[in-house]
This record gives structure tokens, C-alpha cells and sequence, in this order.
């Protein structure tokens, strides 16, 4: 899709959000929407991941990773995963809310571009878990919704599981309940009506060069590795909607 397009798409997005079209979902579309969010976000470090080595490249300057080609890549991918096109919103119930993720993935991307592109530079600390952290940043201050990655071993401070998060994380090691399978509930947060919902994540192959063995060993990023091993539960994506 023309870079063009996906802008006049997304800006055509936030103008309705900004004039009330994407108000949080109502009690009986919530559950999808958390679930369709948390998509995009998934799919966006998906993207992040694949191209971890060309981000890397120390030998090249523009690589052409930019923001424009990280929300084509995501839209591509949401539609294949999903058959919702964000390419044509009108037709998609909660457009806004979608492309306002993907605006905050592209613009996460755009801002990281001089890091990127800097020849003689190896790792650049452009890396999925960073990558979800900035997007649902930006994704909290345009719509009010909440998107964090948690779990038990964190490293940023932001990412601490709060009491209902860690309960949760306690559910999904749990040996009966069925991998995979999320979890949600409406509830009260600061006195107001809200569904939270988490989905558990495992450790694949590509998180265990900075999370698995051995055990206590600095990584890339020079944190202590957590000696994690492919398929163990490695924390879940929480999300707050608001509800009416």
C-alpha cells in the first residue's frame, strides 16, 4: 500500500477519534476489542523481531525500517491473521481504536530512526519488548487505553504486574489452565467500570539469546538472563479498556 494511503487512512482515523468516533467499546464489544488490540500489538513485535538483524546491520546507513513500512507491514498482516481490513475503516467496527495503535507503532519507529540508521553501531536496543513499551505509551495518551507488557520476571519498572496482574500470572502458570487462553473480567479501576484482560505469552526460540541459559548471564542488553526454555510462560500483554 502507497505510503500516502496508509497516512490518509490514519489521519482520517484520529480526526474521528478526536471527535468522539472511538469512545472505549460498549459491554457487549469490549472483549473483542482488548483481543483485536492486543493483536496489532503482537503482530507490530512480530515485525520487530523478523528485522532484528537488519536494524542491527552496523555496516549500513538507511535502511529503509521506517515507520510508513512498519504500519504497511502491520496492516498486511492484521488482515491475514484476522481477514479485518484496516485498509478500508469504514467497514470495520472500532477503526479508530485499531489505527490509533498502529499510528503509535508507526510513530515509535519514525522517532527511533536515527538509532537505527547509525552506521558502526551494532545493537541499537530497538527490540520488541522496547518497542511494545513506547507503542503502548503513545497508544495510553491518544485514546486512554491501557497496553503494557508483565510479567514475573520484569525489567522495566513500568512493566510490574499490579495486584490483579500478578494474580493472573498466577493463573496462567498454572498447570490446568489451558495454554494460551486469555483471561478477562469487569471490573473497578479508580472507582470506575473497566474489563481488563491479559494474554499469556511463551518464551520461542528468538527471546532465548537474551532470556534463556545460562541462568544469570549478562545478555546483549546487559541484563541478567532469566534461563527461561522455549514454551515456558514468559509473562502476557494487559490491557484497560474503559467501559460505559
Amino acid at each position: 500500500m502507497a505510503k500516502h494511503i496508509i497516512q490518509r487512512i490514519v489521519m482520517a482515523a484520529l480526526t474521528a477519534t478526536c471527535m468522539g468516533a472511538a469512545t472505549p467499546a460498549s459491554a457487549n464489544t469490549e472483549v473483542e476489542t482488548a483481543e483485536l488490540l492486543i493483536k496489532l500489538l503482537q503482530v507490530g513485535r512480530g515485525v520487530i523481531s523478523e528485522h532484528q538483524a537488519t536494524i542491527n546491520d552496523a555496516s549500513k546507513g538507511d535502511k529503509g525500517f521506517t515507520g510508513d513500512f512498519v504500519s504497511n507491514q502491520v496492516i498486511e498482516r492484521f488482515r491475514k491473521a484476522t481477514k479485518i481490513d484496516l485498509s478500508r475503516p469504514a467497514t470495520v467496527p472500532q477503526a479508530p481504536l485499531y489505527l490509533a495503535m498502529v499510528e503509535s507503532e508507526k510513530e515509535v519507529i519514525d522517532e527511533m530512526q536515527p538509532v537505527i540508521n547509525k552506521q558502526g553501531v551494532g545493537f541499537k536496543g530497538v527490540i520488541p519488548a522496547v518497542f511494545a513499551r513506547k507503542s503502548g505509551e503513545r497508544f495510553y495518551r491518544k485514546t486512554g487505553i491501557r497496553v503494557k507488557l508483565t510479567g514475573t520476571d520484569y525489567r522495566f519498572p513500568g512493566n510490574r504486574p499490579d495486584e490483579f496482574e500478578s494474580e493472573v500470572l498466577r493463573i496462567f502458570a498454572d498447570t490446568r489452565h489451558p495454554k494460551g487462553q486469555p483471561y478477562s473480567k469487569a471490573t473497578m479501576l479508580d472507582g470506575k467500570p473497566v474489563l481488563r484482560m491479559m494474554d499469556p505469552e511463551y518464551a520461542a526460540s528468538t527471546c532465548l539469546s537474551c532470556h534463556g541459559d545460562p541462568k544469570g548471564e549478562r545478555d546483549i542488553t546487559g541484563a541478567k538472563k532469566e534461563g527461561w526454555h522455549e514454551g515456558d510462560l514468559a509473562g502476557a500483554i494487559s490491557i484497560v479498556i474503559p467501559m460505559r
